[in-house]
């Protein structure tokens, strides 16, 4: 029976009560049919034939939402017997078109004209001719088949319209969680960027003044500087994207990006950190490099010189930076692997070289790393358009 209430679209509730309705037009009509009969000077076994029909279509009609086809099958079987059951036999052919597919209520609705035919040879109509009886029939049968199969139509384009607008409104969902995982992705890589970088130099400095406290004490003094600035510089870094997170549109985002001319600058702090970093720019016209690639390659040299930072201390990196518009970037840092045994100067998640991989490969670029020849090499290409 639940199966009977899901292909019905109604709760059991509405479901009897839509059987409520129709017990009560098939016996309103049962009944007026029976009392033209009656009218009509029928008699005898003819009237009490057609009082058990109209009580048997009666009792049988609240069962059409239940088994269509079934039910309607022998409603037609006692439309051939009396026209007490025609109105109920109506109705059934229409339950059969609305609830199942046209061949079957075409089949159904040929029953029935077939047991009207069989009720006209041996009960025939007194008000009209048999022939003309006999294509009103089939007219209004055709029209219940037609009416039924227009609305099972409607029912099934109005569910699928349904079914579609949730499908689209749980697809939308889903693309805005996308989107916003890929932005905090985003937002978790430039974190790890800008942060790693400037607390890798703040290690440098600290280990500084760990190791040497025996240092002049104007040199102790210029390092705690360092120190300071660089703690500010870090909290203002982690406020601005803090800020770039809570930004409701990313187009709200005026922070000032590097660029590719700003290595000259990143590589200055490395030194001034006591890094001994060597920087090579072969660029041809690096202004007109576009903006994404640029701070790309910003990145990977922002990543590569805090690897070392952390796993090579003190020792040479070399920066190389090779490119033409028309062409592609590259750009390649090495540095000597560390001495067997030394453990990094800071603590990191290794996940930096996986996102920094995905950062270029996004910007339609390779990157590459590798330990090789007693050195790290981390090489990555941009693509560089004319």
């Amino acid at each position: 029976m639940s199966e009977t209430f899901q292909q019905a679209g109604h709760d059991p509730r509405r479901l009897l009560r839509h059987a409520a309705l129709v017990s009560a037009a098939a016996g309103a009509l049962g009944a007026l049919t029976l009392w033209g009969r009656f009218s009509a000077d029928v008699t005898g076994a003819v009237l009490a034939l057609d009082i058990t029909v109209a009580l048997a279509s009666w009792l049988l009609s609240p069962l059409l939402l239940w088994r269509p086809v079934g039910v309607a099958t022998a409603l037609t079987v006692l439309a051939a017997l009396s026209p007490t059951a025609t109105p109920a036999a109506s109705m059934g052919v229409l339950q059969v078109a609305q609830r199942r597919p046209f061949r079957v209520a075409t089949l159904v609705g040929a029953a029935g004209v077939a047991a009207h035919l069989v009720q006209g040879l041996w009960q025939p109509n007194r008000g009209i001719s048999f022939g003309w009886w006999l294509l009103l029939i089939a007219f209004g049968y055709g029209a219940m088949v037609g009416w039924g199969a227009l609305a099972r139509a409607r029912r099934e384009l109005l569910m699928s319209l349904t079914e579609r607008a949730r499908r689209a409104e749980a697809e939308q969902g889903r693309r805005v969680a996308e989107a916003r995982m890929a932005e905090r992705t985003r937002i978790a890589r430039e974190m790890h960027d800008v942060l790693a970088h400037r607390l890798s130099l703040l290690a440098t400095y600290a280990g500084a003044l760990e190791y040497r406290p025996d240092a002049p004490p104007e040199k102790l003094s210029h390092a705690a500087g360092v120190i300071r600035t660089g703690v500010h510089q870090a909290l203002d870094e982690l406020r601005e994207v803090i800020l770039l997170l809570r930004a409701e549109d990313a187009d709200e985002d005026d922070r000032p990006q590097p660029v590719l001319e700003d290595v000259p600058r990143l590589v200055e702090e490395s030194r001034d950190a006591g890094g001994q970093v060597e920087l090579r720019d072969a660029t041809v016209g690096a202004s007109a490099l576009p903006a994404a690639a640029g701070r790309t390659a910003y990145r990977v040299v922002q990543e590569g010189l805090t690897n070392a930072r952390k796993h090579a201390a003190g020792r040479p990196v070399r920066v190389v930076l090779e490119g033409r518009p028309g062409g592609r970037l590259v750009v390649d840092i090495r540095n000597p692997l560390p001495e067997d045994g030394a453990g990094p100067l800071a603590p990191g998640s290794g996940t930096g070289l996986v996102g920094l991989t995905e950062r270029v490969r996004l910007a339609g670029g390779r990157l590459d790393h590798q330990a090789a020849e007693g050195e790290f090499r981390l090489r990555a290409w941009l693509p560089w358009p004319a």
